[in-house]
């Protein structure tokens, strides 16, 4: 095929000059796409295809109208695509064209979605061929274009790193130079990050120029303050690299930088944000949520604040007591607290609105939208300080913040100037108000006399010279006319110049008329061009404002968020916690904030303290025991954003932390096994936990043969009682972790009640202390519809399955093993210390019978050593239930004969 010349030409050169997937070039009053870009566009977003000749070939072509690229824009970003926009300008010699930005997920401004919209970067200081200097660790950045808003984290590994990408769900990621050649993360990312991963260069990440970039973004004073490692600034260094190369024009936005440093913050790893379903369901829906559950947020910026205490709650004590404060004068000043919430419902995103302003890409009405927000924030204080109670609450200060006298006079200001009922576009005028410009208002006035002159043409030429049907009127071809009915047209005068016939009617100009068209042409394009300049100087003034604007957007947002968390308490009969830095957590009559929502839910108690730390919850199954420790996480989170609790009372000491392990899902794509994310989420426990954390475990050993599971179950519990110390809740069917209770100090029972009675069983789900005697697996299995031949034959081979275990438990800071036996019988574990100077497996027994020693002593005829030799022989760890079963039955008979 000829190579393609004029404008497919300069569409493909321009396209070969970027890395965007796909170009969008001006071309007149239209975007053009071209060959492979336009059927690509035309399948994703419907557009007709056409052809477009070029030098002899022929090009598929598509298009948009040019006021109309930003919603095709938006729905092609959205779906991954990075496009490049190329726009058309005059030259002296015709058209020409330049890229002017390039629209990536990370960078898009015209969104809708009132979720923050984080660009994110990961650099790894610590690997062979890093750019960071070879500093350890890794260093993490996310910013939202459409705030202005700018963090800064340090990570200690690449799972702390994962943990917080999760907690910001970035649409885009820029991997660092050494992130790029770890395939495990990578992939890692990729699968459990819905985000774009964007190779941005490499000399962006390297650490002088990235310290350069951040220090002129932000001042190096600042820089110093935020005491981060060199890997983070390099990660911070890469995104306004990257923002600034697309061409997103949103770098005066951000005009602050904020260091999320570890210890200020809750850790929520990606594992028990979705386990807890803090702001979406296991389904990936947001009904459901606990998110969604408490927002009654009236601004999209307070919903996105409510959702980042959400997912990073505080350790601060002084602040979450600010917030309980807040919270608990809101709750009980309802009437105030309607009007405040009214007023919120009359404000607008300011923090997007400032990165509109200062992108370049904010109309009129977005500068109306600014001055109406601006004006919430003193009728929003004189709610607050006309209620006493409110009054001398923290919300006082929350909207003292922001300067009021800067918002005012910028407020005044755009009301000055703004007119009440703009168009949507910046170029046709009737932007501005009278009085705003003196030049705009003599260039109006002129227009106006002109305009009233040409209004009136047709009533004075019909009474000088007895014309009937005459009108006056222009359109793009003729421009300004004078019609005349075809009866009347022979009775016009002399100076009507005929310029077109009609059927029936004709069109004449005069010269007095063309005289009046030139000067109001002349007039449009003077008017049009100064209120263009005005208006782009006021928008520059708003941009200029920016941190103002800020300010502003977070007061309201703060407030919003503590009233939606007021809304909820007072509807739902929330109390507020004690909170403290003691170990002591205490909840009494505690219910899980979503499901309360849906169902009759029976309150339950829960007790942790330093004598008490460590849970045993037992009970049938589907009694209600995930939903009792989850209940539990999400009381001790809710506490921590600064919230009141579903509950009659509750105390509760602060954590650093809260961990869970709840179920499992298969992730065979990437080779791993239920039991193997099961094992590697109780590794990251383990790892991870303190003795400030609270750790929820709903199962442990499952996914694997029984002794097995037992064995790391128990492991589990001793390293959490002894090494780590956290407060822990630990449900199992592992009935032999009970016997734990009387040899580990910290470890208690608690059970999930059931009621038995004429072989039907009733889950009361009520918690109570002590172990539970059975799971009721079989009643489950009944109830499941599994076939009755099956019910029956389980319930045959659990009986014949019932003999006794033994298992040495390893008490934390006791040197004497204990002997721990299980019966199955009874569903209880009988514990005793080791015989004084014997071994464990020289214990005495617990049934009165002889002792390991005393057996070994007596003598065995051939008949019986036969039996036990088999039955040494016998793998119970991978031999089939029945086949166990029949195993063991023949060695029965064989001793009785």
């Amino acid at each position: 095929m000829t190579e393609a010349t004029g404008i497919v030409g300069e569409f493909f050169s321009l396209k070969e000059g970027t890395d965007a997937d796909l170009l969008a070039m001006q071309c007149g009053d239209f975007y053009e796409f071209f060959g492979a870009d336009a059927e690509l566009v035309s399948e994703e977003l419907d557009l007709k295809v056409s052809q477009k000749s070029s030098h002899g070939s022929s090009y598929p072509m598509a298009g948009v109208p040019l006021d109309d690229l930003t919603p095709y824009l938006k729905a092609l970003v959205e779906r991954g695509y990075r496009v490049a926009v190329a726009d058309q300008y005059e030259t002296e010699s015709g058209h020409a064209r330049e890229i002017v930005r390039v629209v990536t997920p990370g960078t898009l401004l015209e969104t809708s979605d009132a979720d923050a919209q984080y660009l994110a970067a990961v650099v790894d200081g610590g690997s062979a061929g890093g750019s960071s200097g070879g500093e350890s660790g890794y260093g993490l950045a996310v910013a939202d274009v459409t705030t202005g808003r700018f963090l800064v984290a340090d990570a200690d590994d690449a799972d702390d790193a994962l943990t917080e990408l999760y907690r910001f769900d970035p649409v885009e990621v820029l991997p660092g130079p050494a992130v790029r050649t770890d395939d495990e993360l990578l992939t890692t990312v990729r699968e459990r990050i819905d985000a774009t991963l964007t190779l941005h260069e490499t000399e962006s990440f390297a650490p002088k120029r990235a310290a350069h970039t951040v220090c002129e973004q932000f001042g190096t004073e600042t820089v110093d303050r935020l005491s981060v490692g060199e890997p983070t600034i390099a990660a911070a260094g890469a995104i306004l690299s990257y923002v600034a190369e697309t061409g997103a024009g949103v770098l005066a936005s951000m005009t602050r930088i904020q260091a999320h440093h570890g210890d200020d913050h809750v850790t929520l790893d990606a594992t028990t944000q979705r386990n807890l379903e803090l702001t979406e369901t296991m389904q990936g829906e947001r009904d459901g949520s606990l998110f969604a559950t408490i927002d009654h947020t009236e601004t999209s910026a307070g919903g996105r604040l409510l959702k980042e205490w959400l997912q990073r709650p505080r350790r601060s004590l002084a602040t979450l007591e600010d917030r309980q404060e807040s919270v608990a004068a809101l709750s009980t000043a309802a009437l105030a607290r309607d009007e405040i919430q009214e007023t919120l419902g009359e404000a607008y995103d300011l923090a997007r609105l400032a990165s509109k302003a200062t992108h370049g890409s904010a109309d009129a009405r977005d500068l109306l939208a600014v001055r109406e927000t601006l004006a919430v924030l003193p009728a929003l204080a004189d709610s607050i300080e006309s209620n006493p109670d409110l009054a001398d609450s923290p919300l006082s200060e929350i909207v003292d913040r922001p300067d009021r006298d800067a918002a005012r006079q910028l407020r005044d200001t755009l009301a000055d100037a703004i007119a009440e009922d703009p168009p949507s576009t910046v170029t046709q005028g009737e932007l501005l108000q009278r009085g705003y410009d003196d030049e705009l208002d003599e260039v109006i006035e002129r227009h106006e006399a002109i305009t009233e002159w040409l209004d009136t043409l047709a009533d004075r030429e019909k009474r000088q010279y007895g014309l009937s049907h005459v009108t006056v009127d222009r359109n793009k071809t003729d421009g300004y006319y004078i019609q005349v009915g075809k009866s009347a047209a022979d009775g016009v005068p002399d100076h009507y110049e005929e310029i077109k016939t009609l059927k029936n009617s004709k069109r004449f100009t005069t010269d007095e008329l063309e005289e009046k068209e030139r000067e109001i042409l002349r007039l449009e394009d003077r008017r049009g061009d100064l209120e263009y300049e005005l208006f782009a100087d006021l928008r520059e003034e708003v941009a200029a404002q920016a941190e103002l604007l800020q300010d502003v957007g977070r007061a309201l947002a703060t407030v919003d968020a503590l009233a939606s968390l007021a809304t909820h308490a007072a509807e739902n009969r929330w109390v507020q916690p004690a909170i403290h830095r003691g170990d002591r957590l205490e909840i009494e009559q505690g219910r899980h904030p979503v499901v309360e929502q849906t169902t009759e839910f029976v309150p339950n108690d829960v007790r942790l303290d330093e004598d008490r730390g460590f849970l045993v919850v037992t009970g049938p199954n589907m009694s209600g025991k995930s939903t009792y420790m989850r209940q539990v996480a999400c009381i001790v989170l809710l506490a921590q954003v600064g919230s009141f609790v579903p509950a009659e009372a509750a105390e509760i000491g602060l954590v650093d932390g809260i961990f869970t392990r709840v179920g499992a899902l298969d992730e065979l794509a990437q080779g791993r096994s239920t039991f193997m994310v099961e094992m590697s989420e109780l590794s990251n426990i383990l790892h991870t936990a303190t003795e400030e954390s609270l750790v929820i475990l709903d199962e442990v050993g499952r996914g694997t043969a029984t002794y097995d599971g037992i064995s790391i179950a128990w492991a589990a519990t001793e390293y959490l009682h002894n090494e780590v110390k956290a407060k822990t809740l630990f449900a199992t069917h592992y009935h032999e972790l009970t016997g734990l209770a009387d040899t580990l100090p910290r470890v208690a029972n608690v059970h999930v009640a059931a009621d038995e009675r004429d072989g039907e069983v009733t889950f009361l789900r009520t918690v109570r202390d002590g172990p539970t005697d059975r799971s009721y697996g079989i009643h489950v299995a009944d109830l499941a519809g599994v076939p009755d031949p099956v019910v029956d034959r389980s319930r045959d081979v659990l009986e014949r399955l019932r003999e006794e275990k033994a298992i040495e438990a390893k008490g934390g800071g006791s040197s004497e093993p204990v002997q721990a036996t299980f019966d199955l019988g009874s569903g209880t574990m009988r514990t005793q210390p080791a015989a004084q100077g014997q071994a464990p497996s020289q214990t005495a027994s617990t049934d009165g019978g002889p002792t390991e020693a005393e057996s070994e002593t007596r003598s065995i005829d051939p008949e019986t050593e036969a039996v036990l030799e088999d039955l040494e022989s016998l793998d119970v760890n991978t031999t089939p239930p029945i086949e166990l079963v029949s195993t063991v039955q023949d060695l029965q008979e064989r001793l009785e004969e």
